[in-house]
């Protein structure tokens, strides 16, 4: 019933701040006050990985964590974790209850319910620390009403969800990833340190006067923090010198999202972790639907001998980390993406790799049709059937172009997220 109310809500078309989560949250006494230590991560792509690792490292250092991130992939349960677990049911639905009593007479939107339903999940249940992923953008996101995090983070940053963070607003600058940056940015908080990626100038300009706004203490990667990859992670700061392991998640990428999450923790003082723990989290963390080798399933039973792969990623960014980790290797590819979506901005990247494509669609959302990717593209009506449909040559498969359908996939192949 709880999950009914909470569907029905929207985004309330044309408002732009987080007035209205703050008024929730003092009807709510003001649960965002009374939390352990915060870690608030930010970016484009990399940030649900980069707080993943966040809590794997946490936890090997035998501390107890809750997490919030989003979206979810099956189960709405998973965007509110206590103590490294999914959120039980009947918790979750008195929360619900109690926010959506509360929230009478404001419009809150979906995604402002669940964090005030996290909010005081993590005020009532003792922790050690909380890792908050920003949900869209970072100036208005409902998370960014933490008045003083232990820190926050900004992974990569890349062109998506235009609509809204790339809406004309006086003041705000005119380049695309400059405006996103500047968006990102809004985390930043007076004395806090503001941990980043390093970016491309226009990006890089932006961060550094958003912080220097705040009265945000920078560590930027390139001039206050270094990691490079090959047989190990080397990780360089003020402190020191670490090799740490590579990550266990498959894909490049990972190694630059485990890194920022070293580096978030090495530049805050309230919470130690030692550099086991820090090795520990990188091999043990765990992120679906980004990169993921599914496991024996209904699915998979339907593409014997070879290997299924499942990605979320939707933006040009994803598409080229998935690029460089198949790197030129033939693959077959059934994508499904939101019709709000650049078509080509996974297939783009993968380029002459692509060995045959075949368009589906993303279950209860408007998506793109087959015509819109080429001549080349086929249509099928589902996952199950384009699996099937695939020639008998072994070649691997990736399923990508939408974490909706990634959800659906996990849940088809019985993959549910713990």
């Amino acid at each position: 019933m709880q999950l009914d109310r909470l569907a029905a809500l929207s985004q309330p078309q044309g408002r732009i701040g987080i007035a209205a989560i703050r008024e929730l949250l003092t009807r709510l006494g003001d649960p965002q006050d009374r939390l352990s230590p915060v870690f608030h991560v930010a970016g484009t792509n990399g940030k649900g990985s980069t707080c993943a690792f966040l809590g794997a490292m946490l936890e090997a250092e035998g501390l107890r964590v809750h997490a919030t991130i989003s979206p979810h992939l099956v189960r709405y349960n998973e965007r509110i974790r206590i103590a490294g677990k999914v959120i039980g049911d009947d918790l979750l639905a008195a929360l619900l209850r109690e926010v959506l009593d509360t929230a009478q007479g404001l419009e809150i939107s979906f995604f402002e319910a669940t964090i005030a339903a996290a909010f005081l999940a993590f005020a009532r249940h003792p922790a050690d620390a909380c890792v908050i992923e920003v949900g869209l953008g970072g100036r208005f996101d409902a998370t960014n009403v933490i008045a003083r995090p232990t820190v926050c983070g900004i992974a990569s940053l890349g062109l998506d969800h235009e609509r809204f963070l790339l809406a004309p607003e006086e003041g705000t600058p005119s380049e695309p990833l400059a405006r996103i940056a500047f968006e990102k940015a809004g985390v930043a908080k007076r004395g806090v340190p503001l941990v980043t990626q390093s970016y491309l100038p226009e990006a890089t300009r932006e961060i550094v006067a958003a912080s220097k706004r705040a009265g945000a203490l920078l560590a930027m990667r390139g001039r206050d923090w270094e990691a490079t990859t090959g047989r190990h992670l080397d990780y360089r700061d003020r402190q020191g010198a670490l090799r740490l392991p590579l990550p266990a998640l498959p894909g490049a990428h990972q190694a630059d999202n485990a890194a920022l999450a070293v580096a978030i923790l090495r530049h805050q003082d309230q919470i130690a972790v030692s550099p086991e723990a820090l090795a520990s989290g990188i091999q043990t963390a765990h992120w679906p639907a980004r990169l993921q080798r599914l496991g024996k399933g209904p699915l998979t039973a339907l593409a014997p001998g070879r290997t299924v792969w499942l990605d979320g990623g939707h933006n040009p960014d994803a598409g080229a980390a998935i690029a460089r980790h198949f790197d030129d290797q033939r693959l077959h590819l059934i994508i499904g993406m939101l019709a709000n979506k650049e078509p080509h901005a996974i297939i783009a990247p993968l380029g002459e790799s692509v060995s045959s494509l075949t368009v589906i669609p993303v279950p209860g959302h408007e998506h793109h049709e087959a015509g819109v990717f080429g001549s080349g593209a086929i249509a099928a009506p589902d996952v199950a059937s384009a699996l099937a449909a695939l020639p008998d040559d072994g070649l691997p498969v990736l399923v990508c172009g939408s974490l909706y359908l990634a959800g659906e996939v996990l849940r088809l192949n019985r993959e549910l997220p713990d």
